[in-house]
């Protein structure tokens, strides 16, 4: 992808500083989930594969992103590390939007959405702790995430 369509993208979507960030990110989810589109996906799907990892107090999770897609995470409720093993991608958040290249590492901050823009076939890594060994990826998404920032916001009020 040439940088002046990178610039567009990034101009389009977001303010260079994130601080339109949480009303365009929800917007965005917002008509690609109502478009009724047999090319969203919600969740794990072949399109986007989810896969789960396990070792002792850890657990990874791991999706593969096609280029030329956007994937649009949940919030985390938790400081967490990411790892992008492969590909490029443009990834949104409320800092800012930034290219990455693998391989990357950084920390992804609790309260944050991040939307990514696949500039090639990447594979993109979330790490947690896993304290109670818990396998049930239901049971970890409730540890883990909400699906809305009003959510997170009850959860910090709940949990202050």
């Amino acid at each position: 992808m040439a940088n002046t369509e990178l610039a567009e993208i990034k101009q389009m979507m977001f303010q260079p500083d994130g601080s339109n960030f949480i009303e365009e990110v929800e917007r965005i989810e917002n008509l690609l989930i109502n478009s009724n589109s047999p090319d969203i996906f919600v969740g794990n799907s072949d399109e986007m594969p989810l896969t789960h990892s396990f070792s002792e107090g850890i657990y990874a999770r791991e999706i593969v992103i096609k280029k030329g897609m956007f994937a649009i995470g949940k919030i985390h409720k938790f400081d967490h590390t990411f790892f992008l093993m492969k590909g490029k991608l443009l990834l949104c958040t409320q800092e800012g939007v930034k290219e990455l290249e693998a391989p990357y590492y950084g920390n992804a901050i609790a309260g944050t959405k991040r939307m990514a823009i696949a500039l090639e076939d990447t594979v993109f890594v979330n790490v947690h702790p896993n304290p109670n060994n818990i396998k049930d990826i239901d049971k970890l998404e409730d540890i883990y995430v909400v699906s809305s920032y009003e959510e997170y916001k009850n959860y910090k009020l709940l949990n202050e």
